[in-house]
């Protein structure tokens, strides 16, 4: 409401502003009349009223009342309204389509209307020039200021939005990081438990155990079971909408692989670990991934076939993989690939060898291919279970994606670009046209009133007005020309006549008395 207010304030004023020349113009005293006043009055009433929703019909109304007052497009009453809703229909009209149809009739309506009313042709150029100060200027200063505004309000947003992407960038890496720990909770928690239900199911059936000792050791096993399923639901919903994968995992416990073959084997599982002994260290990433490839492939067997016996092979450029990590850095040494494979013997009855839903795996997958490498996993010819993967000793190097305030950025650039040079070469462009225009209407209007000189030549004195005119240009030049001596006395009348195109002196001379040619001569 208060914005409404605003601007129909503004629109009043600008109305009353514009008023005054009209009274101050085109009332009797000065040469006009009321009806003139109250036309004019009433005619800026209505351009105010449009010139919010349709900018550009203002201009057009006050040049066809400044075209009806004069035909030179200059008049003291609505010049300063041409160059208000010039400015206004530069500054709010969205597009320039309207404005570029106006500028290119007007000149089109006033040559038509010169050649019509007979008036000399530096009347029509007169228009085009005022046209060019009074209106096109004012518009090229508005569409520039729109157009600086627009830039300001783009880059408010473009920051307003970045600063909320900001924020929820660190609220995703947040999300992230606790997935991560979830998932990282899941592989290690979920592990743990499995070897405590092997031992339990071990200590189970031990004929050493009373019965109460082996009913509690199957309770410990169950429950192991139930804590294990537990934990994979609650990290299935703590995981739930992650889609976006981490190139920086949470590190592994920090055991090698041989260390974790041996705490599988000491917690009751019958393991069997080959590794080819390797010359280089791995990255980071890939000893975790085959850390991880391993730890992965002894739960699932603990869980879905115990007691069978489990294969774990590390084949490869493998120097580092029983680690967390080596170096960091392969030092490239080796080249090559690094082949995990980790095989379980068939399932007892009522079991499957293959993992059972759940996140591991699909975890496992995620970390293996940003690691550069390739999980598999199948059904072996004996119905056991086997998990393998394939990494490169070094992971390739992501690509970073262009962030987005960059593309906004170079496209604001652009924008800025494009503007200036509206701003520059629409009125060089515009200055250049007139230019020409100015050179050809001079050329034109020097050519009407160039006297051929075989054409002064044949005209004699004594001959009549109308027998000399057969000789003579369209027209004259408007009085005598400076720096000409004066007339002979006693002549009724003198005609001037260019002698050259290009300069202004020497001119011919044609006087006439009672209506025939007395005196020809080339002056000065």
């Amino acid at each position: 409401m208060r914005e409404r207010a605003r601007e129909r304030a503004f629109d009043l004023a600008l109305w009353l502003l514009l008023c005054v020349p009209v009274l101050l113009k085109s009332d009797p005293d000065d040469g006009g009349s009321w009806t003139q006043v109250g036309v004019g009055v009433a005619v800026l009433a209505v351009c105010v009223a449009l010139g919010r929703r349709w900018p550009t019909v203002p201009l057009a109304l006050v040049v066809a009342a400044s075209l009806a007052t004069s035909p030179e497009l200059f008049t003291p009453s609505y010049t300063l309204a041409l160059v208000a809703f010039g400015y206004l229909a530069g500054r709010r009209e969205k597009a320039t389509r309207p404005a570029l149809w106006l500028f290119a009739a007007v000149p089109v309506v006033g040559f038509a209307l010169v050649r019509l009313t007979g008036r000399p042709l530096m009347i029509w150029f007169a228009l085009v020039l005022s046209l060019a100060l009074a209106v096109v200027a004012p518009w090229l200063i508005g569409r520039y200021v729109r157009q600086y505004d627009r830039l300001v309000r783009s880059g408010w947003e473009l920051a307003d939005r970045m600063e909320r992407e900001q924020a929820a960038v660190a609220d995703r890496e947040r999300l992230r990081e606790r997935s991560r720990i979830a998932g990282d909770m899941h592989d290690s928690l979920g592990h743990d438990l499995a070897l405590i239900a092997v031992r339990a199911g071990a200590l189970e059936v031990d004929p050493a155990l009373g019965a109460d000792q082996q009913r509690a050791a199957g309770d410990l096993r169950r429950a192991a079971a139930d804590a294990t399923e537990r934990l994979r639901d609650i990290i299935g919903v703590l995981r739930e909408g992650d889609d976006e994968a981490t190139s920086a995992p949470v590190a592994p416990a920090d055991e090698t692989v041989a260390e974790l073959v041996a705490r599988a084997r000491a917690s009751g599982m019958d393991v069997r670990f080959t590794q080819t002994a390797g010359a280089a260290p791995l990255a980071d990433m890939t000893a975790r991934a085959v850390h991880r490839v391993v730890q992965e492939g002894l739960t699932n067997a603990a869980k879905h076939a115990p007691g069978a016996p489990v294969e774990v092979a590390v084949d490869g450029p493998a120097g580092g993989a029983g680690g967390t990590g080596g170096t960091g850095e392969a030092d490239g040494a080796g080249g090559g690939t690094v082949r995990v494979r980790v095989t379980s013997g068939p399932a007892g009855p009522g079991r499957s060898g293959l993992a059972s839903g759940g996140s591991g795996l699909v975890g496992l997958d995620e970390r293996v291919r940003l690691a550069g490498g390739t999980l598999g996993q199948r059904v072996t010819a004996e119905g056991g279970f086997e998990l393998s993967a394939a990494l490169p000793p070094r992971p390739p190097a992501p690509r970073p994606a262009a962030p987005r305030s960059a593309r906004e950025l170079d496209r604001a650039r652009r924008e800025v670009r494009r503007g200036l040079a509206r701003v520059i070469w629409v009125p060089l462009a515009l200055l250049v046209a007139l230019g020409l225009l100015m050179a050809g209407v001079a050329l034109y209007t020097q050519h009407q009133s160039y006297l051929e000189p075989e054409d002064y030549a044949r005209i004699r004195l004594g001959q009549t007005r109308s027998e000399v005119g057969a000789w003579l240009p369209d027209r004259a030049l408007d009085g005598r020309p400076q720096r000409v001596p004066a007339e002979p006395p006693g002549r009724d009348e003198c005609l001037y006549y260019r002698a050259t195109m290009f300069a202004a002196i020497p001119v011919y001379r044609l006087c006439f008395v009672g209506g025939r040619l007395v005196d020809k001569a080339e002056v000065p």
